[in-house]
Protein backbone atom coordinates (compact mmCIF):
# COMPACT_ATOMS: atom_id res chain seq x y z
CA UNK A 1 0.00 0.00 0.00
CA UNK A 2 3.09 2.36 -0.75
CA UNK A 3 2.81 4.96 -3.78
CA UNK A 4 2.99 8.75 -4.01
CA UNK A 5 2.71 10.99 -1.62
CA UNK A 6 -0.44 12.18 -1.40
CA UNK A 7 -0.23 16.14 0.40
CA UNK A 8 1.32 16.96 3.87
CA UNK A 9 0.53 15.69 7.37
CA UNK A 10 -2.21 18.39 7.49
CA UNK A 11 -4.29 16.47 4.54
CA UNK A 12 -7.86 14.65 5.46
CA UNK A 13 -7.24 11.12 6.09
CA UNK A 14 -7.58 8.60 2.81
CA UNK A 15 -9.05 5.98 3.32
CA UNK A 16 -9.51 2.94 0.56
CA UNK A 17 -12.36 1.18 0.30
CA UNK A 18 -11.97 -2.33 -1.86
CA UNK A 19 -14.76 -3.23 -4.08
CA UNK A 20 -15.08 -5.35 -7.83
CA UNK A 21 -13.95 -4.30 -10.82
CA UNK A 22 -17.42 -3.74 -11.94
CA UNK A 23 -18.59 0.06 -12.95
CA UNK A 24 -21.73 -0.18 -11.04
CA UNK A 25 -20.67 -0.33 -7.20
CA UNK A 26 -23.26 0.49 -4.73
CA UNK A 27 -21.33 0.10 -1.97
CA UNK A 28 -18.36 2.48 -3.52
CA UNK A 29 -20.41 4.91 -3.71
CA UNK A 30 -22.36 4.80 -0.49
CA UNK A 31 -19.51 4.38 1.14
CA UNK A 32 -17.44 6.94 -0.22
CA UNK A 33 -20.14 9.66 0.96
CA UNK A 34 -19.78 7.94 4.28
CA UNK A 35 -16.27 8.39 4.50
CA UNK A 36 -16.39 12.05 2.99
CA UNK A 37 -19.01 12.91 5.53
CA UNK A 38 -16.71 11.89 8.33
CA UNK A 39 -13.82 14.13 7.11
CA UNK A 40 -12.11 11.60 4.91
CA UNK A 41 -11.09 11.40 1.89
CA UNK A 42 -12.20 7.92 -0.08
CA UNK A 43 -10.06 6.10 -2.65
CA UNK A 44 -11.81 3.10 -4.34
CA UNK A 45 -9.74 0.16 -4.45
CA UNK A 46 -10.07 -3.16 -6.92
CA UNK A 47 -7.65 -5.42 -8.40
CA UNK A 48 -7.39 -3.41 -11.69
CA UNK A 49 -6.83 -0.44 -9.98
CA UNK A 50 -4.33 -1.68 -7.13
CA UNK A 51 -1.40 -0.06 -8.64
CA UNK A 52 -2.69 2.97 -8.63
CA UNK A 53 -2.85 4.40 -5.33
CA UNK A 54 -0.77 6.13 -3.04
CA UNK A 55 -0.20 5.83 0.68
CA UNK A 56 -3.62 5.07 2.85
CA UNK A 57 -4.47 5.93 6.39
CA UNK A 58 -6.91 3.55 6.85
CA UNK A 59 -9.29 0.90 5.02
CA UNK A 60 -12.74 -0.59 4.60
CA UNK A 61 -12.89 -4.08 3.02
CA UNK A 62 -16.52 -3.83 1.26
CA UNK A 63 -19.56 -5.84 0.81
CA UNK A 64 -20.35 -7.84 -2.60
CA UNK A 65 -19.97 -11.85 -3.65
CA UNK A 66 -19.06 -14.71 -1.75
CA UNK A 67 -15.56 -15.83 -0.61
CA UNK A 68 -14.56 -18.75 -2.07
CA UNK A 69 -15.16 -22.22 0.73
CA UNK A 70 -11.60 -23.27 -0.32
CA UNK A 71 -10.48 -20.34 1.75
CA UNK A 72 -11.21 -21.54 4.71
CA UNK A 73 -12.08 -25.31 3.97
CA UNK A 74 -16.02 -24.90 3.65
CA UNK A 75 -18.15 -26.94 1.74
CA UNK A 76 -19.48 -25.13 -1.29
CA UNK A 77 -23.73 -25.51 -0.92
CA UNK A 78 -23.72 -24.19 -4.66
CA UNK A 79 -25.72 -20.77 -3.99
CA UNK A 80 -22.84 -18.34 -3.80
CA UNK A 81 -21.30 -16.22 -6.73
CA UNK A 82 -17.22 -16.11 -6.20
CA UNK A 83 -14.35 -14.04 -7.18
CA UNK A 84 -11.69 -15.77 -6.66
CA UNK A 85 -9.20 -12.89 -8.06
CA UNK A 86 -10.73 -9.95 -5.41
CA UNK A 87 -10.42 -12.49 -2.71
CA UNK A 88 -6.61 -12.73 -3.14
CA UNK A 89 -6.73 -8.89 -4.18
CA UNK A 90 -8.24 -7.74 -0.47
CA UNK A 91 -6.54 -10.69 1.37
CA UNK A 92 -3.47 -8.82 0.43
CA UNK A 93 -5.41 -5.38 1.38
CA UNK A 94 -6.08 -6.70 5.11
CA UNK A 95 -2.72 -8.57 5.42
CA UNK A 96 -0.56 -5.28 4.39
CA UNK A 97 -3.37 -3.25 6.77
CA UNK A 98 -2.35 -5.78 9.88
CA UNK A 99 1.18 -5.27 9.64
CA UNK A 100 0.75 -1.29 8.94
CA UNK A 101 -1.40 -0.76 11.74
CA UNK A 102 -3.56 0.47 9.91
CA UNK A 103 -7.45 1.32 11.16
CA UNK A 104 -9.76 -0.85 10.11
CA UNK A 105 -13.49 -1.32 8.96
CA UNK A 106 -14.85 -4.65 7.36
CA UNK A 107 -18.30 -4.46 6.00
CA UNK A 108 -20.87 -7.84 5.29
CA UNK A 109 -18.17 -9.68 2.85
CA UNK A 110 -15.26 -7.98 4.37
CA UNK A 111 -16.06 -8.35 8.03
CA UNK A 112 -16.12 -12.42 6.78
CA UNK A 113 -12.55 -12.18 5.01
CA UNK A 114 -11.26 -10.76 7.67
CA UNK A 115 -12.43 -13.49 9.75
CA UNK A 116 -11.08 -16.03 7.57
CA UNK A 117 -7.72 -13.74 7.58
CA UNK A 118 -7.76 -14.59 10.98
CA UNK A 119 -7.82 -18.21 10.55
CA UNK A 120 -11.87 -18.38 11.39
CA UNK A 121 -14.76 -20.01 9.03
CA UNK A 122 -18.31 -19.07 7.79
CA UNK A 123 -21.56 -20.59 7.63
CA UNK A 124 -21.45 -21.04 3.84
CA UNK A 125 -25.32 -20.67 3.84
CA UNK A 126 -27.36 -19.94 6.91
CA UNK A 127 -30.78 -19.53 5.74
CA UNK A 128 -32.30 -22.90 7.04
CA UNK A 129 -31.10 -21.20 10.61
CA UNK A 130 -32.82 -18.36 10.80
CA UNK A 131 -36.36 -18.76 13.39
CA UNK A 132 -36.92 -15.49 15.13
CA UNK A 133 -35.23 -13.36 11.93
CA UNK A 134 -36.37 -13.86 8.18
CA UNK A 135 -34.36 -14.25 5.47
CA UNK A 136 -35.53 -11.62 3.49
CA UNK A 137 -32.66 -9.02 1.88
CA UNK A 138 -33.13 -5.68 3.52
CA UNK A 139 -31.92 -2.48 3.05
CA UNK A 140 -33.45 -0.73 5.31
CA UNK A 141 -32.68 -1.68 9.15
CA UNK A 142 -35.50 -3.52 9.93
CA UNK A 143 -33.60 -6.48 11.95
CA UNK A 144 -31.98 -6.10 15.82
CA UNK A 145 -28.34 -5.98 16.76
CA UNK A 146 -28.04 -7.54 20.37
CA UNK A 147 -24.34 -5.38 21.44
CA UNK A 148 -22.37 -7.25 23.93
CA UNK A 149 -21.19 -5.17 26.56
CA UNK A 150 -17.98 -3.76 27.21
CA UNK A 151 -17.24 -4.47 23.35
CA UNK A 152 -15.55 -1.20 21.54
CA UNK A 153 -18.35 -1.24 19.41
CA UNK A 154 -20.38 -0.59 22.64
CA UNK A 155 -18.98 2.39 24.12
CA UNK A 156 -18.68 3.28 20.21
CA UNK A 157 -22.89 3.00 20.11
CA UNK A 158 -23.45 3.75 23.31
CA UNK A 159 -26.58 1.69 23.51
CA UNK A 160 -27.44 -2.30 24.58
CA UNK A 161 -28.88 -2.96 20.80
CA UNK A 162 -29.91 -1.06 17.56
CA UNK A 163 -31.89 -1.71 14.55
CA UNK A 164 -29.82 -2.43 11.71
CA UNK A 165 -30.26 -4.11 7.90
CA UNK A 166 -29.68 -7.49 6.55
CA UNK A 167 -27.92 -8.59 2.76
CA UNK A 168 -26.08 -11.75 3.31
CA UNK A 169 -27.05 -15.31 3.32
CA UNK A 170 -23.39 -16.09 4.68
CA UNK A 171 -22.04 -15.25 8.28
CA UNK A 172 -19.00 -15.60 10.80
CA UNK A 173 -19.19 -19.30 12.29
CA UNK A 174 -15.58 -19.77 13.58
CA UNK A 175 -14.31 -16.70 15.26
CA UNK A 176 -10.47 -16.28 13.81
CA UNK A 177 -7.44 -15.80 16.66
CA UNK A 178 -7.60 -12.49 18.65
CA UNK A 179 -10.91 -11.49 17.33
CA UNK A 180 -14.50 -11.79 19.76
CA UNK A 181 -17.83 -11.43 18.96
CA UNK A 182 -19.02 -7.85 19.79
CA UNK A 183 -22.66 -8.25 18.75
CA UNK A 184 -25.29 -10.66 17.39
CA UNK A 185 -29.03 -10.84 15.89
CA UNK A 186 -32.25 -12.31 17.28
CA UNK A 187 -31.16 -16.01 15.76
CA UNK A 188 -27.58 -15.54 17.70
CA UNK A 189 -26.30 -15.15 14.49
CA UNK A 190 -22.58 -13.01 14.67
CA UNK A 191 -23.42 -9.55 13.46
CA UNK A 192 -20.34 -8.08 14.50
CA UNK A 193 -16.48 -8.75 15.33
CA UNK A 194 -13.63 -7.15 16.70
CA UNK A 195 -10.00 -7.00 17.55
CA UNK A 196 -9.59 -6.04 21.29
CA UNK A 197 -5.92 -5.31 20.70
CA UNK A 198 -5.66 -3.05 17.82
CA UNK A 199 -7.02 0.60 17.68
CA UNK A 200 -9.28 0.16 15.37
CA UNK A 201 -10.34 -3.16 13.42
CA UNK A 202 -14.02 -3.73 13.15
CA UNK A 203 -16.15 -6.11 10.96
CA UNK A 204 -19.96 -5.50 10.38
CA UNK A 205 -21.87 -7.91 8.95
CA UNK A 206 -24.64 -5.34 8.43
CA UNK A 207 -24.31 -2.14 5.65
CA UNK A 208 -24.23 0.59 8.01
CA UNK A 209 -23.24 2.48 4.35
CA UNK A 210 -26.51 2.10 2.98
CA UNK A 211 -28.42 3.74 6.66
CA UNK A 212 -26.74 6.93 6.73
CA UNK A 213 -29.47 8.37 8.50
CA UNK A 214 -29.08 6.67 11.59
CA UNK A 215 -26.23 8.45 13.43
CA UNK A 216 -25.54 5.99 15.20
CA UNK A 217 -24.24 4.25 12.32
CA UNK A 218 -22.19 7.17 10.83
CA UNK A 219 -20.46 6.90 14.21
CA UNK A 220 -18.20 3.58 12.71
CA UNK A 221 -17.25 5.70 9.50
CA UNK A 222 -16.10 8.98 11.90
CA UNK A 223 -14.44 6.49 14.48
CA UNK A 224 -12.38 4.77 11.43
CA UNK A 225 -11.62 8.07 10.04
CA UNK A 226 -10.41 9.89 13.52
CA UNK A 227 -8.84 6.88 14.57
CA UNK A 228 -6.82 7.17 10.83
CA UNK A 229 -6.25 10.85 11.37
CA UNK A 230 -4.46 10.03 15.06
CA UNK A 231 -2.32 7.41 13.77
CA UNK A 232 -1.30 9.65 10.76
CA UNK A 233 -0.02 12.39 13.64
Amino acid sequence: MRGRRIGNRHRRPVIGITGPDRRVAWGWWFGSLAVRMAGGVPVRLTPAQARRVGPLDGVIIGGGDDIDPQLYAGDDPGTGHYDPQRDRFELAIIDAALKDGLPMLGICRGAQLINVAHGGDLFADLRPMRVRTGNRRLILPRKTLKIRRGTRLARLMGRPETRINSLHHQAVRRVGGDLKVSGRDLDGIVQAIEHPGRGFLLGTQWHPEYIPQRGVQRRLFRELVREAARRRS
